[in-house]
Formats: C-alpha cells, sequence, structure tokens
C-alpha cells in the first residue's frame, strides 16, 4: 500500500478528471505511476550501462561467431 501527498491543486486536478470518467482517483495514480516508470526504469538501465560497460561486439565479431560472414 502507498500513500502519497499532493499539492492541493494537483489532487484537484485529479479530483476533477476522476469525477468527469466516473473512474477512481487511485486509477489514474496507478495509471501515471505505471507509465512513468516504465520511462524510469529504462533511463537508470541506461545510465548504469554506461556507467558498468560490458561486453561489446562489432559486426565483426558476430558474423564469425554465428558463421553470418556474407
Amino acid at each position: 500500500m502507498l500513500a502519497i501527498r499532493l499539492q492541493p491543486e494537483i489532487e484537484g486536478r485529479l479530483d476533477a478528471l476522476a469525477k468527469q470518467t466516473g473512474r477512481t482517483k487511485t486509477y489514474y495514480a496507478r495509471e501515471a505511476i505505471l507509465k512513468y516508470l516504465d520511462d524510469l526504469e529504462d533511463q537508470y538501465l541506461a545510465l548504469d550501462r554506461i556507467e558498468h560497460p560490458g561486453k561489446h561486439w562489432t559486426l565483426d565479431d558476430l558474423e564469425q561467431e554465428y558463421d553470418l560472414e556474407s
């Protein structure tokens, strides 16, 4: 379970949207978090790979390893 505090303006907007659409504020909060969470995970994964690079393969390496030479 998660409890969050929102600025009154944001909570008012969320409340208005929920009333207008017949959905709950929880529904929209969950949807917003899920949408943004994917982006955040991608950003942190990219930063981690920049800071801790692993093995890199060239096209030649892959072609030789998998016998794909043209």
